[in-house]
């Protein structure tokens, strides 16, 4: 049950800080190589802008999935989110996994191996953009290649 999965990852992280675990040996470093989570049993009334927003404060969002009804459009409860930096996963799973939204328990959980979904004919073109480009903010083209100049510090003696 969904529910009994968040009991499970909140006991492990749990226990795994009680021991002192290193990051290197947690159960979170089998995901070391995606970015991207699974949130579950949100309230259905939430958009992908309300999920970003929500999320966000944890790292840079890069791709969203909200899946929806392909009839109704209406969401199903559940998406993929991608960060820009991995580690960002790890803060959401063990600080999300399990709180209350609108009376909903929220399941959030490491993605291992997320495959985009194949586009049916009817998809419409802002989901296309999005699956395609993801939703990570861009600068303009001129300051693409633009490098930074560093600032100096002197030393204080």
């Amino acid at each position: 049950s969904p529910l009994t999965k968040v009991k499970l990852i909140n006991q492990l992280n749990e226990r795994e800080a009680d021991l002192g675990v290193k990051e290197t040996v947690s159960w979170h470093s089998e995901y070391k190589d995606s970015a991207w989570v699974f949130i579950g049993g949100f309230p259905y009334e939430l958009s992908e802008g309300d999920i970003i927003c929500v999320f966000s404060q944890y790292g840079e969002i890069v791709n969203i999935n909200l899946v929806r009804d392909k009839k109704t459009g209406k969401s199903k409860g559940f998406c993929f989110l991608c960060y820009e930096d991995q580690r960002s996963t790890i803060l959401a799973v063990d600080n999300f996994n399990g709180i209350k939204i609108k009376g909903r328990t929220l399941r959030v959980d490491h993605v291992k191996d997320y495959r985009p979904p194949k586009d049916s004919e009817d998809i419409d073109d802002v989901t296309k953009m999005l699956r395609e480009e993801g939703c990570a903010p861009t600068a303009p083209e001129d300051e693409q290649n633009a490098v930074p100049a560093k600032k100096l510090k002197k030393d204080k003696k």
